[in-house]
């Protein structure tokens, strides 16, 4: 497996998660869903609260391959994007969150499982001119997630539009807030580590 997952790359063109609140059904999974698809990418591993995410990119017939023999068993939550956006995938792999910038206003969308925040991430940065500073998934969260635009008030208005849109029927999605303009020390105390997961950072799921 090649390391699709290293910062800044874009996964061409799809990526699937499962995140299981079972980590012995996690780990079964991950074994069944290497074996049965040639996905150029698989990570998997533990988050709070006890869940097991296995996190999987390809090409979109392979991936969907990989989600059908991961199962449901003990499935909290699920995800398949068939066309992920590479900011979504920057956000994930990098370590340390990308500060607003000094005008920025931001919306900040929180959810109660990882899938639903990539999901959300995704089609806001595809609806609207914004960044994504941010996409903190489950570890040191109690399981929660969230992501973060920044641009101007407009276009951070119709990127969180579409991000609730598109993840308010997956039942996970807890809240949302737009600040126009963020105070200098939030800014300063967003630029902390991200944390799923270290080997999300060092490239552990390619061969």
């Amino acid at each position: 497996m090649s390391d699709a997952f290293a910062p800044g790359d874009r996964l061409d063109p799809a990526i699937g998660l499962l995140e299981f609140d079972s980590i012995v059904a996690g780990i079964v999974a991950g074994d069944a869903m290497a074996k049965a698809s040639p996905v150029s990418s698989l990570y998997a591993g533990t988050v709070h609260p006890g869940r097991y995410l296995v996190l999987v990119g390809g090409d979109t017939a392979a991936v969907e391959v990989a989600l059908e023999a991961g199962g449901t068993d003990t499935i909290v939550d699920s995800l398949f994007l068939a066309d992920v956006h590479p900011a979504v995938v920057a956000a994930i792999t990098t370590a340390a969150v990308a500060a607003p910038l000094e005008d920025d206003a931001v919306a900040i969308v929180e959810t109660s499982s990882v899938a639903t925040a990539i999901v959300a991430g995704d089609a806001g940065v595809k609806a609207a001119d914004v960044s994504l500073p941010a996409l903190r998934l489950a570890d040191d969260l109690g399981g929660k997630a969230y992501c973060l635009f920044a641009g101007v008030v407009a276009d951070v208005e119709a990127a969180l539009e579409r991000a609730i849109q598109a993840s308010e029927h997956r039942g996970s999605l807890l809240r949302t807030a737009v600040i126009p303009r963020l105070h200098q020390d939030m800014r300063d105390n967003l630029g902390v580590e991200l944390r799923f997961n270290h080997r999300l950072r060092r490239g552990d799921g390619g061969s």
